[in-house]
């Protein structure tokens, strides 16, 4: 069997093994291809491994040889899963790998807007401490979170561990989601308006569909306290970006922590990357090494239950 590996910089970009892949069969690793590179080292590939390559109807159907596509990321929409199932290959996705990860980042983005630490620990970087006629300054509001509410759109794994932290601050818990749990009694569920209403801290988690998009737009927006801030670590579509801008540029809302947003990476700049009080990060909260570590290692199994007869995971 050979397996072929398209694009396998992000998922390792030198601190990780691919000896589980290479132990599978033979086995080729590029770091990254265009699409006229990816068509012609998939060639003769039984096996192929993507991350953001997109694996196009026509290219699936050039790919003679080609039994099994994974990919080494939850999302699966840059395959063309229906022109798959059609040839009889599955598509095997990683559903669960980064959730303290992700989970963690959410809270490195809300500890940034509440307390600014970078920002205090540069300025003394710059002498501005030592020039202080007080023994101490800052120049936003400090803001501790024991007492504020957090609402959490969406309540899969990585909400859930999002609440948790969220709970050993001291937060109180608002969740909206289609399928409320009787079991979560340590969380409130509420109407999503009255969501966006009532928190202090508004974080995204849920997947990108017709009707999610765009759902924080002016009107949700402008529903928020002014001292308010919003987090996405889920999909940057799910914000209206020019909406987003002129809240934070008026002062609707306080700031926003943003780890995605709707074109990655961003065409010609974005305007969040300069709006006042908002942070963006490229992409990373799934990138710490034990989550991508976590990552490979299923995408390992995932190509190990094909082989065996039993394939997991498949998404179409």
């Amino acid at each position: 069997m050979k397996i072929v590996v398209l694009d396998g910089f992000t998922l390792n970009p030198g601190d990780l093994s691919w000896d589980g892949l290479h132990a599978l069969g033979a086995c080729e690793v590029y770091e990254h291809s265009t699409p006229r590179e990816a068509l012609a080292r998939a060639a003769k590939a039984d096996l192929l491994l993507t991350n953001k390559c997109v694996i196009s109807r026509a290219m699936i159907g050039e790919l003679r040889e080609l039994k099994y596509i994974g990919v080494s990321a939850t999302g699966f929409n840059v395959v063309d899963v229906e022109a798959a199932a059609e040839r009889g290959i599955p598509v095997a996705n990683v559903r669960t790998y980064g959730t303290d990860s992700v989970a963690q980042m959410v809270f490195a983005h809300i500890l940034n807007l509440t307390q600014r630490v970078a920002h205090h620990a540069e300025t003394t970087r710059e002498g501005r401490w030592a020039k202080s006629r007080d023994f101490c300054y800052w120049d936003t509001p400090l803001q501790e979170l024991a007492g504020l509410t957090l609402g959490l759109v969406g309540f899969g794994r990585i909400a859930r561990a999002t609440a948790r932290i969220g709970q050993a601050f001291g937060m109180t818990i608002v969740v909206h989601t289609r399928t409320p749990s009787a079991e979560a009694t340590d969380v409130e569920f509420c109407e999503l308006n009255e969501l966006f209403t009532r928190s202090d801290v508004v974080s995204l988690h849920c997947p990108l569909t017709p009707q999610t998009e765009g759902m924080v737009n002016a009107d949700r927006l402008s529903t928020m306290k002014p001292t308010a801030f919003l987090v996405n670590t889920s999909r940057g579509a799910l914000i209206e970006e020019a909406a987003l801008l002129e809240a934070l540029t008026s002062g609707c809302i306080a700031g926003a922590g943003l780890d995605v947003l709707a074109a990655e990476p961003p065409v010609d700049g974005n305007p969040l990357q300069n709006a006042p009080n908002c942070f963006v990060t490229p992409h990373i909260a799934w990138a710490t090494r034990a989550a991508r570590s976590r990552l490979l290692d299923s995408v390992v199994e995932n190509m190990k239950a094909f082989l065996s007869g039993s394939p997991t995971n498949v998404v179409n």
